[in-house]
């Protein structure tokens, strides 16, 4: 993708403006976008990923409503603040939705700086089962036990949510919303983002083994919970680190623009 002049000047007047920290978080956002877009997990311009603005009480970052993940670039994030007044100087406004739910996550979660809410075919299909995810894979293991729900209210629009919806996450990394889609968070942008493959791969699988009409292997209750352990212990520290650095390199292969 070539960036045009417009873009570009943007770019270069909002990186002379904020600090290291802030533009890294855009950037590692951006990537975030592309990826989605890359893995085939959007709605075309709908959902969204958010990242809290370091040093900056209660302010984040989030995608310019309107535009395709994969045409988000670290300048076009609009910034916003708890109160969802727009701090940027940007022609971009910002999806309603978009707001009710991330600030609500990020408000309850002083713990996470990403969140990432998707409306994928799969994790919709999940969402729409009563049963929700089972444990039929090794990944679908890493959410045992440590998986959280929140019942379909609507688009989220009424504010008055958000109270449930932090809730229901709880101190959990990984909420399916019934009826609607999927949600993680990451004390990381690739955190949050790789929690949301895993937990993307596993719905796939189930939908997948599902359908094929045979029957399914049931695991054991010790061999479950023996292997959600294994998972968890490796959230000591935030998950992706080693996966991130290769995703940034396959975004520069792809398409670098993601940084301007």
């Amino acid at each position: 993708m070539t960036a045009d002049p417009a873009s570009v000047s943007r770019s270069m007047k909002l990186r002379s403006t904020v600090n290291a920290e802030e533009w890294q978080t855009r950037v590692d956002l951006a990537a975030c976008y592309r990826l989605i877009a890359y893995y085939d997990i959007t709605d075309l311009t709908f959902t969204h990923i958010s990242a809290r603005v370091p040093g900056e009480d209660g302010n984040f970052l989030l995608n310019p409503f309107h535009m395709m993940f994969e045409e988000i670039t670290a300048s076009s994030l609009v910034k916003l603040d708890a109160d969802g007044k727009i701090l940027d100087d940007t022609p971009y406004t910002y999806n309603p939705a978009g707001y009710t739910i991330h600030s609500a996550v990020l408000a309850a979660r002083p713990d996470v700086s990403c969140v990432l809410h998707t409306h994928s075919t799969a994790g919709m299909a999940v969402a729409s089962m009563e049963c929700g995810l089972l444990p039929l894979t090794q990944t679908s293991l890493r959410f045992h036990n440590a998986l959280a729900y929140h019942d379909y209210e609507g688009a989220a629009l009424d504010l008055d949510e958000r109270p449930r919806l932090a809730r229901d996450l709880g101190t959990q990394y990984a909420m399916i919303l019934r009826n609607h889609g999927l949600l993680t968070v990451g004390r990381t942008v690739a955190e949050a983002f790789v929690i949301m493959h895993r937990l993307e791969s596993a719905c796939r699988a189930q939908v997948q083994a599902q359908a094929a009409g045979v029957k399914l292997i049931e695991l054991s209750e010790n061999v479950r919970n023996h292997a959600a352990g294994q998972f968890q212990a490796t959230m000591k520290t935030p998950f992706g680190d080693r996966e991130w650095p290769s995703l940034l390199r396959m975004m520069d292969r792809l398409d670098p623009t993601y940084k301007m």
